[in-house]
């Protein structure tokens, strides 16, 4: 588990260097805001996880019974049950502050880091539709 990183690994590296790329100026590893997001778009609000689907509990029914077949069955299927309920806290804790939270899963990177770009382009731009609607006091939805 030691060889396990938290941080600069190869799915956060692929996704910030598209978005350096494009322009988009972030925060790695933000301290500041809960649960400490992988990339923080600290400009518009938008906190972004990279999580990986193991330890995240990607398709966790699917999982679970691959688990308990395993070594340490427990362990694991307690540690992994935490990371999920500490994630829906910290994202409950964010959008509490204001902030758009992603998560994007370590594969869907991997295959398609540009869909996940343009998920957050996406999140910008929506962000800016309301923030010029509650500018010039229009409320049209």
């Amino acid at each position: 588990m030691r060889n396990i990183r938290s941080s600069d690994t190869s799915i956060e590296l692929m996704l910030r260097k598209e978005l350096w790329a494009r322009g988009f100026r972030y925060r790695k590893n933000y301290a500041a805001l809960p649960g400490k997001p992988d990339i923080a778009l600290t400009k518009y609000k938008i906190a972004i996880f990279c999580d990986s689907e193991f330890f995240h509990g990607k398709d966790w029914e699917v999982l679970k019974p691959r688990l308990e077949a395993g070594n340490n069955p427990e362990y694991w299927k307690k540690k992994i049950l935490r990371n999920m309920e500490r994630d829906d806290e910290v994202n409950k804790a964010l959008m509490f502050m204001g902030w758009t939270v992603i998560r994007f899963w370590g594969k869907d990177i991997l295959k398609n880091c540009g869909e996940c770009i343009r998920v957050i382009e996406e999140c910008i731009f929506e962000l800016n539709v309301q923030g010029d609607r509650m500018f010039y006091g229009t409320d049209d939805e």
